[in-house]
């Protein structure tokens, strides 16, 4: 085809005739990077993975992707911030109410800034999000629940410290 007709970019993707080599190296590119979803205005960031230790800012917003502090997840942003996510997202699901929570609620931010940027931390009140917590079957709270690429892999309930916290998530993760 002349003019590079049926090609995209000059590339040729998707064409039997296209570069193998280049093929590879795009291949290659792209699952070096890993999908951030920044925790002000829930936009999903693509990230060199080899850059993820580096600041990163939202490329929307504009803002630190990690700030060492949770995530206040809600019904609204909830299902992006699991399901888009390609680092670990460790939620503690909590309601204002409970004595525990509260007391664990230091602990966790002090967790946040041991585990970022390699896992992102976050809350979800369980009073304003009833239905989330009826769908994740939520008995008792505070309840830790450590989702990746979507699925929930590790659950853990009661109230731990800081270090217990640290502790367990980086037991439960497991390797992408």
């Amino acid at each position: 085809m002349e003019g590079g007709q049926g090609r995209i970019f000059g590339m040729g993707w998707g064409r039997s005739d296209c570069n193998p080599v280049a093929r590879q190296e795009h291949n290659k590119i792209m699952s070096d990077t890993l999908h951030v979803i920044c925790p002000h205005c829930d936009a999903v960031n693509r990230i060199p993975a080899a850059k993820l230790q580096d600041h990163s800012i939202c490329g929307k917003c504009k803002q630190a992707l990690f700030s060492a502090h949770p995530v206040e997840l809600s019904n609204a942003n909830f299902n992006r911030h699991i399901t888009h996510s390609d680092i670990p997202v460790l939620v503690d699901f909590w309601a204002p109410w409970c004595n525990p929570c509260r007391m664990m609620a230091p602990a966790f931010v002090q967790a946040a800034g041991q585990l970022e940027p390699g896992m992102r931390l976050a809350k979800l009140n369980t009073e304003e999000a009833q239905e989330l917590a009826m769908r994740y079957n939520i008995r008792s709270i505070p309840t830790l629940v450590l989702f990746q690429q979507g699925r929930e892999v590790a659950r853990q309930a009661g109230a731990i410290d800081a270090a217990g916290i640290v502790s367990w998530a980086r037991s439960r993760k497991s390797e992408r």
